[in-house]
Parts: structure tokens; C-alpha cells; sequence
């Protein structure tokens, strides 16, 4: 099982404004650092919540369909875009819609064959079956919940604050702890 991001988020859930009003910063020297502060944030949160923020579009390979449901290791799973196959006579299928069922609301998603029906068989090769979906709260920052946004601004904030090497000896607070990472509790998966 392999998964590959095909399409990334089009904006981030901090918008570069709203991290200087923040970071209390009204220049435009830093704008550059602060994005990359932002998208690194973004990216921590997704790792440590086991679910993107913004709606994204992955694709999940799979060697062949496994006997039952597949699992889609993604929670916020809004749709699924496609789902080919290579057929025993080794050519590529898309299958239709209404062969298949989304679980979305289970964390993970689950992909079923429609009632009564099963997967198809694949060729005996590597890569056989791709499932494309997209997942995500949603596309626009707004849709990434509050609590997200707040603990993104605190990472950001710290990061920002905490950007340049340290002389040996010196000592660092840490990034945002445990009072701050709870921010991101309502929202982790559990796999």
C-alpha cells in the first residue's frame, strides 16, 4: 500500500496577514520565513492529528483488491474521484461509481463493492488498483476548525520566536506543550 499526494492545498489555514498579526509583525522582511513557518505548522498538525486540514486529493495503490473493504487511512475523506484498475487482460479500468460504497464517516474511511457485487480481479502485478479521493475539512481556511487555528498560530509563534541556532550551553522553551498540543485532542485519529 502506498499513498501519493496529487494535489496539495491551494491556500494555507493561516494566511500570511493574519500569522503577522500574530507574530505582531508589520514588516515585509520576514514574509518569506513566516510562510514557510506556516506551512511547516500545517504539516506538523496533519502528523500529529493523522488527518489533512485542507482538501487535498491522494491516491491510495494497492496490488489488488483486497478481499473485502479497503481501508483509506485518512479521516475527512470528502469523495472519491476515481478508482482504476488493471484487468486480467492488462488494461487499465476504471470502475464505475456505483460499484462501489464510501464510509466516510469512520475514522479510517472504508471503500466497499455496492451490495452484492465484489471487486473486480486485477492482473497479477504490482500497482494494480489506485484509489483517488480527496479529503480535508474543506478548501478554504475557515473550514479548519478553531481550535487548529489557534494551536497553528502558537506553533508558528514559536517557531518564529525560536528561528535562530542557540549558542552551546544555551537552553530553548520548547514549542508549544501539552496545554497547547490538547488544542488539537478533539480532532486526532486514532489508528
Amino acid at each position: 500500500m502506498t499513498l501519493k499526494l496529487i494535489t496539495g492545498p491551494t491556500v494555507e489555514p493561516i494566511s500570511l496577514a493574519d500569522a503577522k498579526l500574530h507574530l505582531k509583525v508589520d514588516t515585509a522582511d520576514d514574509d518569506a520565513l513566516i510562510a514557510i513557518l506556516i506551512a511547516s505548522a500545517r504539516l506538523s498538525a496533519e502528523h500529529a492529528l493523522g488527518r489533512v486540514l485542507l482538501q487535498q486529493t491522494w491516491e491510495l495503490v494497492l496490488d489488488a483488491f483486497p478481499v473485502a473493504e479497503i481501508e483509506i487511512r485518512a479521516a475527512g475523506v470528502l469523495g472519491i474521484t476515481s478508482v482504476k484498475y488493471i484487468n486480467t487482460a492488462g488494461v487499465e479500468t476504471t470502475l464505475s461509481p456505483a460499484a462501489y460504497a464510501l464510509d466516510a464517516e469512520s475514522a479510517p474511511a472504508y471503500l466497499s463493492p455496492a451490495a452484492g457485487t465484489a471487486w473486480p480481479a486485477t492482473a497479477d502485478t504490482t500497482n494494480a488498483v489506485r484509489v483517488r479521493y480527496t479529503a480535508g475539512y474543506g478548501a478554504a481556511a475557515a473550514d479548519v476548525p478553531a481550535s487548529i487555528r489557534h494551536w497553528l498560530l502558537l506553533h508558528i509563534g514559536s517557531g518564529y520566536k525560536h528561528r535562530e541556532t542557540t549558542a552551546q550551553g544555551a537552553t530553548v522553551s520548547a514549542l508549544p506543550g501539552r496545554y497547547h498540543d490538547a488544542l488539537l485532542d478533539g480532532e486526532k485519529v486514532y489508528l
